[in-house]
């Protein structure tokens, strides 16, 4: 499959090359940035790699499917544009600002017959993975609660006005691993920090707490702006319960220089002294890491565009993460339980 990236700013740079670049099936044929500075660096990143002004110059140059990865105000006309080129496109999330603007690019792309997923790579963390190894495996008996903590000290990174904010940001994350741990919401209560004034007041933290149609009841809370960095997932059900102290193991490692086409069996693991913990009437068990690989995303979406397998996150399935994320604002302004 032959991929562009359209933006190179952190997200494309960190978040979406070096894993299309290490994922099978995939061949990275271009990168669209405006900014000088950025294509110079996409051309160290990423040697050989076509750099290009706009998506039509890479569309025009030949690709299977394209990767939204721009700030959000500009991600919806850019996701049209593909779509209507007939090219299949990966959107970055929060995919659309609210329910309806994604159900209107979802109706786009079905109607062009081109796939339309959003990239909720944190379903393929290190600890959610080992998480889910977890739930699947039944010692957990039925699940009766949860609490998932991402704690950030990144205060430059929290974008301000109104298509930013940490609810969009990490709650973003934050509410699809939940919702795809522990299925549909039902209701959502939530409760908000803010940073800024006026048309730069931002919700910088929040606490939201979720009951799923399961009868599971979750609770998502993440800040950047406490000076306190935290990863942690308690999990509590009728035969024991699960905990987590992590890191954010890919990001990290990018971020450090590393890449997982240089080392494909051993980047993404958790280091052992940070693995969960299973406890049961049999006892604390440590549970070692699962491979957290982001580049799967890419591989089975890259294989959906083959045809053979479904493709990962369609954005009909993040609609209700929109809806969520919409009822956790009305919650945190009106102080009232929304019911979905």
């Amino acid at each position: 499959m032959r991929l562009g990236v359209v933006g190179y700013g952190v997200g494309g740079r960190y978040f979406h090359v070096p894993f299309v670049q290490a994922a099978e099936g995939v061949e990275l044929v271009g990168i669209v940035t405006r900014s000088p500075e950025r294509a110079a660096q996409a051309e160290l990143d990423a040697p050989g790699t076509p750099v290009y002004g706009s998506l039509t110059e890479l569309i025009d140059a030949g690709v299977d499917a394209v990767t939204i990865t721009t700030p959000p105000e500009t991600r919806r006309e850019l996701v049209l544009e593909a779509v209507a080129r007939g090219v299949h496109v990966i959107a970055d999330k929060p995919f659309a600002p609210d329910p309806r603007g994604g159900q209107d690019l979802v109706d786009a792309a079905a109607d062009a017959g081109v796939l339309l997923s959003v990239f909720q790579n944190r379903r393929w963390d290190a600890d959610i993975l080992t998480l889910r190894g977890v739930i699947d495996s039944g010692k957990l008996g039925r699940i009766w609660r949860v609490e998932s903590r991402f704690d950030l000290d990144e205060p430059a990174t929290l974008e301000l006005g109104p298509t930013g904010g940490l609810l969009r940001d990490l709650g973003a994350h934050l509410v699809d691993q939940a919702l795809w741990l522990f299925g549909r919401a039902t209701s959502v209560y939530a409760r908000m920090d803010w940073a800024g004034e006026g048309d730069d007041r931002t919700d910088s933290a929040f606490v939201v707490d979720l009951d799923h149609e399961s009868g599971v009841h979750s609770t998502l809370s993440a800040t950047k702006v406490n000076h306190f960095q935290a990863r942690q997932l308690r999990v509590y059900g009728t035969d024991g319960s699960y905990y987590s102290d992590g890191t954010d193991v890919q990001a990290q490692a990018v971020f450090a220089g590393r890449r997982p086409v240089d080392e494909p069996d051993t980047f993404g693991y958790e280091l052992e002294e940070r693995w969960g913990t299973l406890h049961t009437d049999a006892g604390a068990e440590k549970v070692p890491s699962a491979q957290g690989s982001y580049k799967n995303y890419y591989r089975d979406f890259a294989a959906a565009v083959r045809g053979e397998g479904p493709q990962p996150v369609p954005a009909s399935e993040v609609i209700h993460t929109l809806e969520v994320l919409d009822a956790a604002r009305r919650a945190a302004e009106t102080g009232e339980v929304i019911r979905l």
